[in-house]
């Protein structure tokens, strides 16, 4: 049997009834069509094959005719079976609809729909390659709208369920030319491919669906922009800029030109190798972001006011300057005016909906602190922010999490989810709601809202230029947003100069030691050792572990030199990047600062975050980058007691390690220039003594350094929530009429 068919007295009654009436009636073909359908969903299915073949091998020169009678009969039983939820039944019906008419594409797609809702796999790969074969064999589209229809309806449930199943691409680019319009095609594909990426990160599926879209609409720009991304994120960094340029040249307007050039320049500096043409890229990217005026902002589509968000972000890898920030303010002000304009006032939706509640200075009222993220789980921002979202006093603070994108297999993401009071999900896909969204953290009645993506993701600008709540402000996920919906940047007394406020339209809110803390990392078992890197055990080893797109190449210069200066060392070099451009970049380098090529080692990824901790102890002395530095490395590399050298700039990007090693009481390895750095560098390479010093310092900060103790770092996020709400209470209530 194909599937368990618990044989049931109805079925039993109707052989009976369907026996009594042939014998009556020989030649009534519907009775034995109705008859073998009564012995298979009976379980007796060599007697259902049985009855139809005998009745078809009468049919002489009518045979194909009499087979079209059987398959719409099966048809209509399979169908009704379906209508009952009965899928089993389904399932065997659609199955000798296949057997019977083997071409049939509705049949082969309804079997396929079966398979999936019984989530049983068995002939699937036969059934897949089967389908592929005859769409594939004709390319012309469907006589019937509901074969497109059914078709565009598998390829939902298909990608809903098992994107990652073998020959679904393949499957997918067959299907495509059945399809005669595009945009059903793409409100499809582009959702689940949006969906795969970024919430479950299979990128490489995603491209296999976006590539397959781009076979039969090769210039549709709303899927080149999302492959070049895919293309990107997958570490395919070389398609990911020819499509990205690509994209560029379909661009319409100036913001789409905008957004393409965004692209580009993320593709150049995640790749790492491609330093000059980033360079190039970037001056042109300045300028088109400089075209922008409120005028060409004005009625922006949604989509591209979102893409505009982001826009500014990679500018701080290229330059430490206060003028990037002028820039990303400028744009996002524009953004957020536009925002503004097409977003419907929240709280006005829905006549019956509450007002948000009166602000109250009882100290028996918890203030309601809402986290929003897309960071939330397995992710730099997730191991960093955990703390303080522990350490939380429950008696003074309701929490509430706003998660975008669920992450249901992830263990981080768990925890977080664990922590909270009440918790959201937005799903980051085509056409999200993001209106909707924000209006349930104003139904919510959050005083506080704490941003940790700021413009790393465009979709959490979007919420926070609405306004849901009447505090909001942005902490650790990256330099501040630049708009006036957000009232706060949470920073310390390191990690912006004195003189910042000037260039920001956040207030600058200081803590008093450090603006983030942790109790500690899980470290793992380590993979590396210097007898399989062939580095002798008195040799000296630098390590630089960072993505591409922080390779500054007059940084690169400058680690070159500590290498030249420091006897018998060597560099090691990891991230994830581009490795033929990254190792090319890196040895052309070599060859110009006279260091021999052998002194440098490329290392493959880490297994998980705890083996690249672990990993970090063979190093002597860890070089950060300029002019964006470590966050999540360098408190890393603290924890592992390594000394580290970094330059310290202007910008908040080129500021983290210095305040991180302030705050764990190490001085030693902070540079204020080009010279420093490298004089840092060839002193703690030359000088075991110190390095030793300096890791002794590192493990006795443990006890004692506000980088290391969450709970107080906690107390102070809190007192500083609470002064905020305090200034909000009494703004509010001066404002209101005597």
């Amino acid at each position: 049997m194909l599937a368990s068919q618990q044989p049931s007295n109805s079925q039993h009654q109707l052989i009976g009834h369907y026996e009594a009436a042939i014998e009556n009636n020989p030649d009534d073909r519907e009775l034995y069509w109705k008859l073998g359908s009564a012995y298979l969903l009976n379980g007796r299915e060599e007697d259902a094959q049985m009855t139809w073949m005998t009745v078809l091998s009468e049919a002489d020169n009518e045979v194909e005719s009499w087979t079209h009678e059987l398959f719409l009969h099966l048809w209509t039983e399979a169908t009704e079976c379906e209508k009952q939820g009965d899928q089993e039944s389904a399932f065997l019906l659609y199955f000798y609809i296949c057997e019977i008419v083997p071409t049939s594409i509705q049949g082969l797609l309804k079997l396929l729909q079966a398979i999936i809702s019984l989530e049983n796999d068995e002939g699937l790969d036969s059934l897949i390659d089967r389908l592929t074969v005859i769409l594939a064999s004709d390319s012309s589209t469907f006589d019937n709208q509901s074969y497109e229809n059914l078709l565009l309806e598998t390829i939902d449930q298909l990608l809903e369920k098992i994107p990652s199943y073998p020959g679904v691409g393949d499957l997918l680019k067959a299907a495509v030319f059945h399809v005669d319009e595009s945009l059903p095609l793409m409100k499809v594909l582009l959702p689940h491919a949006v969906r795969i990426a970024h919430s479950l990160r299979r990128y490489s599926v995603a491209v296999e669906i976006s590539e397959a879209y781009l076979l039969k609409y090769p210039d549709n720009y709303e899927f080149l922009g999302h492959l070049a991304g895919f293309y990107q994120s997958s570490g395919d960094y070389k398609k990911g800029i020819l499509t990205a340029k690509r994209h560029f040249d379909l661009a319409p307007g100036l913001a789409e030109k905008i957004f393409s050039s965004h692209l580009v320049l993320r593709g150049l500096l995640n790749a790492g190798g491609f330093w000059e043409e980033a360079v190039q890229a970037s001056h042109s990217h300045i300028e088109l972001l400089s075209s922008l005026t409120l005028e060409n902002t004005k009625n922006l589509h949604s989509a591209h006011t979102l893409r505009l968000f982001n826009s500014g972000y990679y500018l701080p890898y290229l330059q430490d300057s206060f003028e990037n920030r002028k820039r990303i303010n400028r744009v996002t002000q524009l953004c957020q005016g536009n925002v503004q304009s097409y977003s419907p006032k929240l709280g006005q939706h829905n006549g019956n909906l509450q007002s948000r509640r009166s602000p109250d200075r009882s100290s028996s009222q918890k203030i309601r602190i809402g986290y929003l993220s897309h960071c939330m789980c397995q992710h730099s921002v997730g191991w960093l922010a955990r703390w303080l979202i522990q350490y939380h006093d429950r008696d003074k603070f309701e929490l509430f999490g706003y998660f975008i994108t669920d992450r249901p297999y992830d263990s981080l993401y768990q925890f977080y989810v664990k922590q909270f009071d009440q918790t959201c999900c937005l799903e980051v896909e085509f056409g999200q709601d993001t209106q909707a969204f924000a209006q349930r953290i104003y139904d919510d009645g959050i005083d506080i809202l704490i941003d940790l993506d700021s413009i790393t993701l465009d979709v959490t600008c979007e919420v926070l230029a609405m306004k849901p709540a009447p505090i909001q402000a942005t902490w650790l996920g990256w330099d501040a947003i630049g708009m006036s919906a957000i009232d706060y940047f949470i920073a310390d007394p390191y990690v912006l100069p004195e003189n910042a406020q000037d260039y920001y339209t956040e207030k600058i809110w200081r803590l008093p030691d450090t603006y983030l803390a942790v109790d500690g990392f899980e470290v793992g078992v380590p993979t590396l050792n210097r007898e399989d890197l062939g580095i002798a055990t008195e040799s000296v080893i630098f390590l630089t572990a960072q993505r591409g797109y922080k390779r500054h190449r007059d940084t690169a210069v400058l680690q070159m030199k500590i290498i030249l200066g420091t006897p018998d060392s060597y560099l090691l070099i990891k991230g994830f990047a581009d490795d033929q451009a990254i190792q090319t970049f890196f040895y052309e380098i070599a060859d110009e600062v006279g260091v021999d090529r052998d002194r440098l080692r490329f290392l493959a990824s880490d297994p998980s975050e705890a083996v690249h901790r672990a990993n970090l102890r063979i190093a002597d002395i860890v070089l950060d980058t300029y002019p964006y530095n470590g966050a999540t490395t360098t408190m890393e590399t603290l924890w592992m007691e390594v000394p580290i050298v970094t330059r310290v700039g202007e910008q908040f990007a080129a500021r983290n390690s210095y305040t991180m090693m302030m705050n764990a009481g190490i001085i030693e390895g902070i540079a204020w220039s080009a010279e420093e750095y490298i004089e840092w560098g060839i002193k703690l390479g030359t000088n075991a003594q110190l390095r030793q010093d300096v890791s002794w310092k590192l493990r006795q900060s443990k006890q004692t350094s506000p980088l290391w103790n969450s709970k107080a770092f906690t107390k102070n996020m809190e007192q500083a929530y609470l002064e905020m709400y305090d200034a909000y209470v009494q703004t509010a209530h001066a404002e209101q009429p005597a």
